[in-house]
């Protein structure tokens, strides 16, 4: 880890001079960016659309404004403000940034793999974001270029309404998403980056993004993107506009913007109009969670866990996820797909019975049935031994909440392109434990790789154990992805020592165990593939 430790340094390092102060010109603005000691420049807080004000409030992203003068590039601007936020210096409305990392010898020529990191935080937050591309770029020997960007979050994202559709549009977080995508094909040449070579990678609602993606429009090929990761994808209720008009009723009473019995279509377009008006803490204040209709209120979890969400809107997202998939509508690319031992144990509330642990999943899905719930109860029972710091059914729900969301999802999507044989698909399980975790009874909890990937101090905090008794798997873990990228194979490039990792066969029964000193094939328990067949067909009652 003393590789990592150094390397950090130097990117912490005094600034450079005004000498490795590069200057890139894209046409409608001209950004310049900082060179850093340690042979990467980084271009940060460009703007690749329109800032998503006044008018531009709950409608796609329009292209970004031209400027005359040269901008700075030197310092993250803010993300997107979400739900239960304030505004700040670091988090506000006017947030469609894109963040570029190059190696410094990189030229308009270079054509270098693109690796384009999609953010998570539940559709709710820009969660994990600007996150440093310096230790993978230099793992890959500056022949990558790496890219991360800011997308709309919360109520400011994903409000959904027939009203919505008809004076604004739908899912506009996913079409931030896309309007980066195309950005990317757009302008990467004039950072190095070949347009051709781009890959995907997101982690939870990111990787959920991933899935979207893949799906888009029924699995069109708009040529954004050649390969994909999806760390531990994440599928919440999906539901239909028409399913989630009840939370833009509220949101608009909430705001103060609604007009009585709505009559005419005037009407709906003064409410939007009067949304688009009010000044973003207005916003803010109703831009929170509040119960799903039918759902069961208690004083451990009264909320959802997570709130303002993609819908079904029969274009970008033409059903939902699990029939995509199902139905070979997707778009077909290498992919790697993986998730965490323990999913569930971020989310999961302590619950020392099994009616705690059905309150906890009809709060979050409000239509699951008793008998359903039963079910889940039984395929769930109370886990021995319980964990620290947690009630007695706690790991039972962490599971549950973990298959269902996380899970099960990655092995849906690795099922549905091994089965065509298409694309090549890797699969793997993150199995890496650390004290910490450990003495939080969180065993290897949601997106515990990342900092492996990018490297301890480059994607936020990073664990201690991964700069002591876990510092062999950031090499491994980490070459494996640039190896990817690099090659849509994670093989060709793996770390001395690290196992092949082979392909996904047809059905789907072995993947990588991920850990230290230990990372083996193993098989798909039984178990977990029964668990599984569970939740997809309870797919379509937890949706709405």
């Amino acid at each position: 880890m003393l590789i990592f430790l150094s390397l950090l340094l130097t990117v912490l390092a005094s600034p450079p001079s005004a000498a490795d102060a590069p200057i890139v010109d894209l046409g409608y603005a001209a950004y310049q960016g900082v060179g850093l000691p340690a042979g990467v420049t980084q271009f940060l807080g460009l703007r690749y659309a329109a800032p998503p004000l006044g008018e531009r409030r709950f409608r796609a992203p329009a292209d970004p404004p031209r400027s005359s003068t040269i901008q700075d590039a030197s310092r993250f601007r803010p993300i997107c403000v979400g739900v239960s936020q304030t505004v700040s210096d670091s988090q506000a409305e006017d947030c469609l940034f894109i963040n570029v990392f190059t190696p410094s010898n990189a030229t308009s020529k270079s054509r270098l793999p693109v690796w384009l990191y999609i953010q998570g935080g539940g559709y709710a937050a820009d969660a994990n974001a600007n996150f440093n591309g310096t230790a993978v770029i230099q793992q890959a020997g500056f022949e990558m270029v790496f890219v991360n960007f800011n997308y709309r979050t919360g109520a400011l994202g994903f409000l959904a309404s027939e009203q919505v559709r008809q004076h604004g549009d739908l899912n506009v977080g996913l079409l931030d998403q896309r309007k980066a995508l195309r950005w990317v094909q757009q302008y990467i040449k004039m950072f190095g980056g070949d347009p051709s070579h781009v890959v995907i990678h997101g982690a939870s609602a990111g990787a959920g993004s991933v899935a979207h993606h893949l799906v888009a429009y029924g699995g069109r090929d708009d040529g954004l993107f050649v390969g994909a990761v999806a760390q531990s994808p994440f599928w919440p209720t999906q539901r239909t506009v028409a399913e989630m008009q009840f939370q833009y009723d509220r949101f608009v009473n909430d705001t103060g913007c609604a007009i009585g019995e709505k009559v005419k279509e005037d009407d709906d377009k003064k409410t939007l109009e009067c949304l688009r008006g009010l000044d973003i803490a207005t916003i803010q204040a109703a831009n929170v969670p509040s119960p799903f209709p039918g759902a069961r209120s208690t004083t451990s979890s009264p909320l959802p866990t997570w709130y303002f969400l993609p819908v079904i809107d029969g274009d970008l997202i033409p059903d939902d996820l699990y029939r995509l998939f199902d139905t070979g509508r997707f778009l077909s690319v290498p992919l790697m797909v993986g998730s965490d031992t323990d999913e569930g144990s971020t989310f999961a509330s302590d619950a020392s019975t099994p009616d705690e642990v059905s309150s906890f999943l009809q709060t979050n899905y409000p239509h699951l049935t008793d008998p359903q719930l039963k079910e889940i109860n039984t395929a769930y029972p109370l886990l021995l031994p319980a964990l620290p710091a947690h009630r007695a059914y706690f790991p039972s729900l962490s599971a549950a909440y973990g298959d269902a969301t996380f899970t099960c999802p990655a092995l849906e999507i690795a099922t549905a392109l091994a089965a065509r044989q298409t694309s090549p698909v890797w699969t793997y399980r993150y199995n890496v434990l650390s004290p910490l975790n450990q003495a939080a009874g969180l065993g290897v909890p949601h997106m515990f790789e990342t900092a492996a990937i990018f490297g301890p101090g480059f994607a936020g905090p990073a664990d201690p154990s991964y700069s002591t008794l876990n510092s062999a798997i950031v090499p491994v873990t980490m070459a494996y992805w640039v190896s990817f990228i690099l090659t849509l194979d994670p093989n060709p490039l793996r770390s001395a020592g690290a196992p092949v990792w082979p392909r996904s066969e047809r059905n789907l029964t072995s993947r990588l165990r991920l850990q230290t000193n230990a990372s083996v094939m193993e098989a798909v328990p039984n178990q977990l593939t029964e668990k599984c067949t569970m939740w997809r067909r309870m797919a379509g009652v937890m949706e709405v």
